[in-house]
């Protein structure tokens, strides 16, 4: 079954939107794996978590726009340069990672074992359908600098 077709189509905001809303069906469909956990602890754990994956994300989004170049996911061949600075020191995609760590925070708040399926399965689906083409027209826009950003630089950490 080719699957291409959903690359680049999807929203980058609405495939987090939907691992949400995955992540409390879970959590519903499977009461007897809720850890039990008072809403002091939840909160302890997962606001840090939140906080940090909005950070994540907020300081891709400037260093994009301190670059001038866009910062919309569905439209990569628009790159006018590739940003190296910042938060892109650590990960190639910021915001995606930003994304990832509000997921654990949502399964963290939820207490619900189940929760965390939606992690992995988040993690592939970006990376196939979202990064990988992103990474193709990198590479075809920008070669080598690209390349060696590729070896420099992890995906997610």
């Amino acid at each position: 079954m080719n699957l291409n077709w959903l690359e680049l189509r999807v929203p980058p905001l609405l495939v987090l939107l939907a691992a949400m809303a995955l992540m409390v069906l879970m959590r519903t469909l499977t009461p007897s794996l809720t850890l039990d956990l008072d809403t002091a602890q939840r909160l302890g754990l997962s606001l840090p978590l939140l906080l940090l994956g909005i950070a994540t994300a907020l300081a891709g989004l400037i260093e994009f726009r301190r670059r001038r170049t866009t910062a919309n996911p569905m439209h990569p061949e628009r790159a006018s340069t590739l940003v190296r600075s910042g938060v892109y020191r650590l990960t190639r995609n910021p915001m995606y990672l930003g994304m990832l760590f509000a997921l654990l925070a949502l399964a963290v708040a939820l207490a619900n074992a189940a929760t965390l399926l939606i992690l992995p399965a988040f993690i592939v689906y970006m990376n196939r359908f979202q990064i990988l083409p992103e990474e193709r027209h990198l590479a075809h826009r920008f070669g080598a600098d690209f390349q060696n950003l590729r070896r420099e630089v992890r995906r997610w950490l």
